[in-house]
C-alpha cells in the first residue's frame, strides 16, 4: 500500500500541475479567441458590444462564459454529491475493497468538503473561468484516487471522468475542456498503473484500458460540438435581444441596465460620468421627401459617427426613432462637449444623396451629468431637455452661434454676447440642476 500511495501522490503532483498550467494559459489564450470573435462580429454588424460586456451588467447573475451561476451550481452540486454518496454505498455494501476503505473514506471527506467550500461558502461567481478549472483538476484528482485504490483499469467508477470532462465541456472553452480531457487521460493511466502494481496490464486490462479512454474522448468530443452550437444559438439570442438590428448599437433595455450599473459604479468610486442625448433633426421630413430608404441610412450612418467617436468603454445606444444615447464613463461635461461636438460634425458631413445631390442632415446633443443621488430618468431628464433646448436655438438661429450652459434641471440657456461660444446644436444640463 506505501508504494501505491507513493504512485498516487506522484500522480495527484501531476493532474495538478496540468491543471495549473490549462490555468495559467486558458486566460490569454481564451482572450485571444474571444478578440478575434468580436473582431468578426464587428466586421460583420458593426456592433462595439460583446457577451463580456453583456455578462457585466449582472456578474453576480452570471459566469464569464454567460452561463447562469445558480443553474452551474445546482448542477454540479448534484452530480457531486451523486458521485461521492453512490461510492460510497457501493463500497461499504459490497465489501469488495476492504483495504481500500479507510483511504477511500478519507478521499470521499475531502471531496464533500470542497464542494460545501466551493459552492456554499465561496461566491458564485469568483475566480471566473479557473473556477472550472480548479473544480475539474479537484475532481478528476479524487477520481484519480478511488480507481487506484477500486481495482485500477477495472474500476467501475471510471465514469467520473467522462462525467467531469463532458460536464465541462458545456460550459467552458475548447481549449480548457482539452486540458481537462488530457488530465483524465493522465489521471486514468496513473491510476491504472499504480493498481497494477507496476506489473505490466495483461491484454485484458490494457484493451479496457483503451476502450474506457476512447469512450472519454469520444463524450469529450461530442459534447465540445454540443455546446459549440448552444453557445452558438445563445449568443445570437442574446444580440438579438440586446443590439439595435437596424443601427448596430445596443438597444433601450441594453443601455438602460448600463446605466443602472454605471450609477452604481460612480456611486461606490465616487467617479461622474455623463449621458450624451443625440435626436436627427428632420427625419420625418427626410422619409415623406425620399422614402425610408433614406431615412434608414441615414440613422444607420449617424450610428456609425456615433461609434467611431466614442471610447471602448462608452456604450452608444439607438432609444428608439431618431434618439440616440451614449453613456461616457468617468467623463465630465467638458469632455463630453468634446464629443458632442464631434458628432455634431461628423453628422454634419454626411451626404446622402447621389453625386450631385447631397442631402444635408443634421443633429442636436444634450448632455446630463450624474451627480450623487441622482437616478437615471433624472439624467436622462436633463440630456433631453437640453438636448430640445439645443434644437429650439438651431432652429431659431440656425446659422448661428451661440453656447449653451446649465441653469437648472436640463435647461440650457445662451451666453451673453462676446462669449466665445460654441456651433449651435450642443446643449448641456446636470442632473442636480447645479451650476
Amino acid at each position: 500500500m506505501t508504494n501505491a500511495w507513493l504512485a498516487a501522490g506522484l500522480g495527484v503532483v501531476v493532474v495538478l500541475d496540468l491543471a495549473l498550467l490549462a490555468v495559467a494559459l486558458q486566460p490569454m489564450l481564451a482572450r485571444r479567441l474571444d478578440e478575434r470573435r468580436a473582431a468578426r462580429d464587428v466586421d460583420a454588424s458593426g456592433a462595439l458590444l460583446d457577451l463580456r460586456a453583456i455578462a457585466a451588467l449582472d456578474p453576480a447573475a452570471m459566469l464569464s462564459d454567460g452561463v447562469p451561476a445558480a443553474a452551474f451550481d445546482r448542477v454540479v452540486r448534484v452530480a457531486s454529491w451523486a458521485y461521492l454518496l453512490s461510492t460510497a454505498l457501493v463500497v461499504y455494501a459490497t465489501g469488495l475493497w476492504p483495504m481500500a476503505e479507510e483511504p477511500l473514506l478519507l478521499v470521499l471527506a475531502i471531496g464533500g468538503l470542497f464542494i460545501l467550500v466551493a459552492h456554499d461558502i465561496l461566491p458564485a461567481a469568483d475566480l471566473g473561468v479557473a473556477r472550472f478549472a480548479v473544480e475539474g483538476a479537484v475532481a478528476i484528482t479524487l477520481a484519480s484516487i478511488v480507481v487506484a485504490l477500486t481495482g485500477g483499469a477495472a474500476s467501475p467508477f471510471f465514469y467520473a471522468y467522462p462525467l467531469v470532462v463532458a460536464g465541462a465541456a458545456l460550459v467552458v472553452r475548447p481549449l480548457l475542456t482539452v486540458a481537462l480531457a488530457a488530465a483524465a487521460i493522465g489521471g486514468y493511466a496513473l491510476a491504472a498503473g499504480v493498481a497494477a502494481g507496476g506489473t505490466p496490464l495483461d491484454a485484458g486490462a490494457l484493451a479496457l484500458v483503451l476502450v474506457n479512454l476512447v469512450a472519454l474522448v469520444l463524450l469529450s468530443s461530442v459534447a465540445t460540438a454540443i455546446a459549440h452550437e448552444q453557445r452558438r444559438a445563445r449568443d445570437a439570442a442574446i444580440r438579438l435581444s440586446t443590439i439595435d438590428a437596424l443601427t448596430g448599437l445596443a438597444n433601450r433595455g441594453y443601455i438602460l441596465a448600463a446605466v443602472e450599473r454605471e450609477i452604481e459604479r460612480a456611486t461606490r468610486y465616487r467617479r461622474g460620468f455623463c449621458l450624451l442625448m443625440a435626436d436627427l433633426d428632420g427625419l420625418k421630413d427626410l422619409n415623406d421627401t425620399f422614402g425610408h430608404r433614406v431615412g434608414d441610412r441615414a440613422l444607420a450612418d449617424v450610428a456609425a459617427v456615433i461609434r467611431d467617436n466614442v471610447r471602448r468603454i462608452d456604450t452608444p445606444a439607438r432609444l428608439g426613432g431618431d434618439e440616440f444615447l451614449v453613456l461616457l464613463p468617468e467623463t465630465d461635461p467638458d469632455g463630453a462637449r468634446v464629443v458632442a461636438d464631434k458628432i455634431r460634425l461628423g453628422v454634419a458631413a454626411i451626404r446622402l444623396g447621389e453625386p450631385g445631390e447631397p442631402i444635408p442632415i443634421g443633429v442636436s446633443v444634450g448632455i446630463g451629468e450624474w451627480a450623487p443621488g441622482r437616478s437615471v430618468d433624472d439624467i436622462m431628464v436633463a440630456a433631453d431637455e437640453a438636448m430640445y433646448e439645443a434644437k429650439r436655438l438651431h432652429r431659431r438661429r440656425p446659422n448661428g452661434r451661440g453656447w449653451l450652459a446649465p441653469v437648472g434641471p436640463g435647461r440650457a440657456s445662451a451666453a451673453p454676447a462676446g462669449h466665445p461660444g460654441r456651433e449651435a446644436g450642443v446643449g448641456a444640463g446636470r442632473a442636480d440642476g447645479r451650476r
